[in-house]
């Protein structure tokens, strides 16, 4: 509550001209610095449209939440980032990014078990401006892709206004919604049934960069069969999902 109260004079002194001196103050040199960040990524992100960019070059990162509920609005917090870069058909491995997020808060039990990320474990994690700030980095100007990405976006976003005061401006395609378009037969959109299906291997469901992983391997999988559709571009995709 402290925090968010910080924030909000932060917010109106930004509003009269204040910024840099506000930020400096009520955050400290380290979070103003992360906070600048974020807010140039973010605009830099506005200047750039990659909807003429081929599907065959086009760079993704793929990525997961894990959080202690289901709504930001109501108190739950990002408890773990995970995400993987793609160019093209090519998964980069190598290239992942994941990290703990200390939430300030205490984690259920129920989402312990879930997610085997412990209250000991996220209490000597970074907190959620250090994480989204290297997160942000990671993305860059970036396409970003999730599963039933909703939730994501909405926590996503929740992060962004909280530490930053700015909405996300990068695109999130989702992966369900391609499936439902290439499979609308399929009973079942849920990444365990879609994994199955398509003989992708499950390693550790609930994990952040292992989710992320999966989710990549999906995305591989429907992009063949976009491109074999002579879908060349994403704003060929858009276009046709926006159909559809």
């Amino acid at each position: 509550m402290k925090e968010e109260k910080g924030v909000g004079r932060m917010w109106s002194l930004y509003k009269m001209g204040g910024f840099t001196p506000a930020i400096a103050s009520m955050l400290g040199s380290p979070n103003a610095q992360q906070m600048a960040f974020i807010r140039a990524a973010n605009r830099e992100q506005r200047k750039q449209s990659m909807l003429d960019m081929p599907l065959s070059e086009l760079e993704v990162v793929v990525f997961d939440l894990e959080t202690t509920g289901f709504n930001p609005n109501n108190g739950d917090e990002i408890i773990s980032f995970g995400a993987v870069l793609l160019k093209g058909k090519e998964l980069r491995e190598s290239e992942t990014f994941y990290s703990l997020v200390n939430p300030k808060r205490k984690i259920s039990k129920a989402i312990v078990e879930l997610t085997g990320i412990t209250n000991e474990m996220a209490q000597d994690a970074p907190d959620l401006m250090q994480v989204l700030h290297d997160f942000m980095e990671f993305v860059g100007k970036r396409l970003l892709v999730a599963h039933a990405s909703g939730h994501d976006k909405q926590f996503l976003n929740a992060a962004l206004w909280r530490t930053s005061k700015i909405n996300l401006n990068h695109r999130v395609l989702d992966t369900m919604m391609v499936a439902k378009w290439l499979e609308p037969e399929l009973g079942s959109y849920s990444l365990d049934d879609l994994l199955e299906h398509h003989g992708i291997a499950v390693t550790e469901r609930h994990h952040a960069l292992h989710d992320s992983l999966m989710t990549a391997q999906l995305w591989l999988v429907y992009l063949e069969r976009i491109m074999a559709r002579n879908l060349t571009t994403l704003g060929d995709l858009y276009a046709y999902l926006s159909k559809h």
